[in-house]
């Protein structure tokens, strides 16, 4: 059996600014290296077989953490890049609802139906994400860490249970959650979704899903 733990990465200034990221390489903010350091601890206790991760530094410094427990080096994984989101990218979220009223009232209404301008859509996230789950089904045995985004965990989890885009907004996942799922006779189960669990030291309440 293969169990595949998807990880969005710790907070970062931009997740408690609303600011849209993708691309744009921020790294992660003093919470954000905290809750990095509070799953890798958590995950310390699980016998992990590889770290794949986004090649952006927030990601990849999660990545790290959890690799460093189980002496493990980070696969760099260019599928699991954030979400390009364009025009967008480096804009505050007023700034984006004010400026692209139409565009931002379809990305909420139906998520599946847009291509950011200049930028991606999730049907081209949902393509190269999978790639990446493929091939790390098809090279290990055990149980593998992907340390990615927001956007792509939550594509990725819709298409692990079978559903399409649409689905989009009913996922959440919070900063530094972890999303579990067992690959058994060429099907994935969900056995535990957006656990945070470990960061209840911080003593602080999950930010909006942005």
């Amino acid at each position: 059996m293969t169990e595949i733990i998807l990880v969005r990465h710790g907070e970062t200034e931009w997740n408690v600014e609303e600011v849209f990221r993708g691309r744009i390489d921020i790294g992660l903010n003093e919470t954000g290296l905290r809750q990095a350091e509070l799953l890798a601890e958590y995950l310390g206790g699980v016998n992990i077989d590889a770290v794949y991760s986004s090649p952006l530094r927030r990601a990849l410094k999660t990545a790290e953490m959890i690799a460093s427990y189980h002496k493990l080096e980070v696969e760099i994984a260019p599928g699991l890049i954030d979400f390009d989101y364009g025009k967008w990218q480096g804009l505050p979220h007023q700034e984006v609802k004010h400026k692209y009223k139409e565009l931002y009232a379809e990305w909420l209404g139906n998520p599946h139906r847009i291509k950011m301008p200049a930028g991606e859509s999730l049907s081209d996230v949902r393509e190269r994400a999978l790639n990446v789950v493929d091939e790390a089904v098809a090279k290990h045995e055990g149980t593998i860490a992907l340390v990615s985004h927001r956007v792509v965990n939550k594509v990725l989890i819709c298409a692990l249970l079978g559903l399409d885009n649409s689905h989009f907004w009913n996922i959440r996942q919070d900063t530094c959650g972890t999303t579990t799922f067992s690959y058994i006779n060429q099907h994935f189960i969900l056995t535990k979704h957006n656990d945070t669990s470990y960061l209840r030291p911080l003593q602080k309440g999950p930010l909006g899903d942005f």
